[in-house]
């Protein structure tokens, strides 16, 4: 008996093919059926989906997803749309979100950067430790430092101006933010009271740095 519901696995996610014949009811149900008993076998995985099969709404098209969603442990990242080459498409589709989702929530690193040493990271990061003086932390993002910020930290660095530098103990030798924003600290690194934690960003093409505050981060504009 040919399934109402056909799974298709690929490289960046899967393809769903569902019978075009079948009223829509029945397909959600059919939905929850095969992924509930599938889920072990998926297991915990951020996936791209597309359809085959059948036409359907955008708004179907949710709903199929928060199905599978709520039947499994799966992540889904996007809808894509049917497409003659849908591997390639689900791929890029993929990788473009998961840039996405890395920029807003960050990563971390773990451990001190020393003299000399330079990092560049494509999302927001989280270093768990000091930036010595002479170190250079680049990110498209934002940059935390929760230790001693006393090299150099350039966040922003795809042009997003929204981005920010925190730190523990705000001593860099220079920080920027964004391609056209630039601040060498000069005398704030000579000032001990200083050492606290602040946070840097940019207003108006300059850069602002304040202590860290509950006003301070709820003055932070994201995309």
């Amino acid at each position: 008996m040919k399934s109402s519901v056909n799974i298709k696995g690929t490289k960046s996610g899967m393809i769903i093919v569902l019978d075009k014949e079948l009223p829509f009811e029945e397909i959600k149900e059919a939905v929850k059926e095969k992924f509930s008993k599938a889920s072990e076998f998926f297991g915990k995985a951020s996936v791209a989906i597309a359809f085959e099969g059948r036409d359907m709404s955008d708004f179907e098209k949710y709903e199929i997803a928060n199905i599978i969603s709520e039947c499994s442990e799966l992540n889904i990242v996007c809808i894509t749309e049917d497409d003659p080459v849908v591997e390639e498409k689900l791929n890029k589709s993929l990788n473009d979100k998961l840039n996405e989702l890395d920029v807003r929530t960050g990563r971390f690193y773990k451990g001190n950067l020393r003299n000399g040493q330079v990092v560049d990271f494509e999302t927001s990061i989280i270093i768990l430790g000091d930036v010595h003086a002479g170190a250079q932390v680049v990110s498209k993002g934002s940059i935390i430092v929760l230790g001693s910020l006393d090299g150099y930290a350039f966040a922003g660095a795809g042009g997003r101006s929204n981005s920010f530098i925190a730190s523990l103990n705000m001593n860099p030798t220079r920080i920027r933010i964004c391609d056209t924003t630039e601040f060498s600290l000069g005398k704030f690194k000579k000032n001990s009271k200083n050492y606290e934690p602040r946070i840097a960003v940019c207003e108006n093409g300059m850069i602002k740095i304040r202590p860290i505050s509950h006003n301070s981060l709820s003055d932070i504009q994201s995309d």
